[in-house]
């Protein structure tokens, strides 16, 4: 399809057949990702491919149990790898200079650059995809499973297959309210009211709908779509035990230095 139809009819797919992918086509979404922009095109970013369902069934545990994992026949991992860089500049007699926090965040950008790229590829041809957040939540222990050597650190990670449902385009923001022109121009309260006004009412009928979700949310006693977000599903406890593990983590594989 045109770019433009493509672009605009993303959904995440979370229910998925069996249905192997080709190789061929495999390939053909991972070059996509390669020919993505890089950063001094050093590409700094490994793609780990799980396709063996005895290992899927080890990463949905570490992905917190999301049957998708199971269902889609290929689950990549999209990792910052200055590990390969710093291995060339030794053997190149040149003096490693990446082992600091802004290679690891120009290695993320890198990262869901390439990523994106492999997304749209594989909605081109007709599958599906899922980004899992759950990566960089429990970076450490999906960081141990793939044997990540220092400088080398999971990001997030792509659930691929052929879709087995057709759920609806998901809410977004107005164009307002992110564009802006030439300087950032702040937003009153009557702005972020109108904003917001959809999402509020799209995403509480959503989760609503969710059985396991209501249950949790009519237990909470929220009552709108933000504290949802605050109070249920991020929270600042578990998001700050997830900012830890994750900054620990890049102290040990030699991102945190300054």
């Amino acid at each position: 399809m045109d770019f433009t139809s493509l672009s605009n009819s993303h959904r995440s797919i979370r229910q998925y057949k069996d249905t192997p992918i080709s190789e061929e086509l495999l390939n053909e979404i991972l070059h996509a990702a390669t020919r993505a922009s890089s950063s001094g095109n050093i590409q700094p970013y490994s793609i780990i491919i799980s396709r063996d369902k005895a290992e899927r069934e080890k990463l949905w545990e570490l992905h917190y149990q999301q049957d998708m994992i199971l269902q889609a026949p290929v689950l990549l991992t999209f990792c910052v790898d200055w590990h390969r860089m710093i291995k060339w500049c030794k053997i190149s007699d040149a003096r490693p200079t990446w082992d600091n926090f802004l290679c690891y965040m120009v290695g993320a950008g890198d990262v869901f650059i390439a990523a994106q790229n492999a997304a749209l590829a594989a909605e081109n041809a007709g599958l599906g995809i899922c980004y899992m957040g759950t990566t960089l939540n429990n970076a450490q222990k999906l960081s141990d499973f793939f044997e990540c050597p220092r400088n080398v650190v999971p990001v997030t990670s792509m659930v691929i297959g052929y879709p087995d449902e057709d759920p609806d385009a998901r809410d977004r923001l107005p164009m307002n309210a992110i564009i802006h022109h030439e300087k950032y121009h702040d937003y009153d309260d009557e702005q972020i009211i109108e904003h917001y006004k959809q999402k509020e009412e799209d995403g509480w009928n959503r989760y609503m709908s969710i059985p396991e979700l209501k249950e949790k949310i009519d237990k909470s006693g929220v009552k709108n779509l933000a504290q949802v977000y605050t109070d249920v599903k991020y929270t600042k406890d578990e998001n700050r035990m997830a900012s830890r593990s994750l900054i620990n983590l890049l102290d040990k594989q030699q991102f945190g230095n300054n």
